[in-house]
């Protein structure tokens, strides 16, 4: 089971990192800004992290530098429209 989006926001706090959590329809997402700096060490640390969410993935550019993000599913319903809007048979 993979570690909720919080959970993984306090292991890259923990790195020093400074994480983003957002809330989303079917995912809650972590971003934090990756420094140019970071040691190997803490990237061990960071790709332990993240490597737990259900996907994650790295943004690096020469404007913006470079942004990790990891994204973790919320659970289904249990009952009910589990299909989506429209979907049901």
């Amino acid at each position: 089971m993979p570690a909720s989006a919080e959970g993984i926001a306090a292991r890259l706090s923990a790195v020093g990192l400074t994480p983003r959590v957002d809330q989303h329809a079917h995912l809650t997402s972590s971003e934090a800004e990756v420094p140019e700096s970071l040691s190997a060490e803490s990237w061990r640390e960071v790709l332990e992290a993240v490597a737990k969410a259900d996907r994650f993935g790295l943004f690096a550019n020469s404007l913006n530098g470079r942004t990790l993000w990891a994204a973790v599913h919320t659970a289904a319903p249990a009952t009910g429209d589990v299909r989506g809007p429209g979907r049901q048979r």
